[in-house]
């Protein structure tokens, strides 16, 4: 029997969307007001689920205070309060759209996560945009 287990965290980011091999008028098409060169900023939600079999001796998945560890030392230190563009390196590169925010949140924590769990990252840059990523 596996269960699945949320732990839910946030952290406040600016950042711009923008592709460099196009010029301005093809940014703006695609990105509008996102692709303000003065950066724009998002009060982001995160969900971390976790899913596995329930520990026998102590009745948990994941023991949540090392989930919420994990999340604050990966994610929130690295991203709460930064300019994902210019600040981060995992953005440096990358346009940091809710999609590869949420793709780079799922690797980071994939890599520090048992792989005996199943890991699926929900985050909401908005109240009407959310994206979801599980590895698949």
């Amino acid at each position: 029997m596996k269960i699945s287990v949320c732990r839910k965290a946030h952290f406040n980011a600016a950042h711009r969307l923008y592709n460099p091999a196009w010029d301005m008028a093809k940014n703006d098409a695609v990105f509008g007001l996102c692709n303000n060169p003065n950066f724009h900023g998002h009060n982001y939600k995160l969900e971390v689920w976790v899913k596995g079999e329930i520990d026998p001796e102590t009745g948990y998945v994941i023991d949540m205070k090392d989930l919420k560890e994990l999340i604050k030392t990966e994610i929130e230190d690295r991203f709460d309060h930064k300019n994902l563009n210019l600040d981060t390196e995992e953005f440096k590169e990358l346009n940091p759209t809710a999609e590869n925010i949420c793709y780079v949140i799922w690797t980071i924590l994939r890599e520090k996560l048992n792989s005996k769990f199943e890991l699926k990252i929900r985050l909401e840059e908005t109240e009407r945009n959310i994206v979801e990523y599980s590895g698949e």
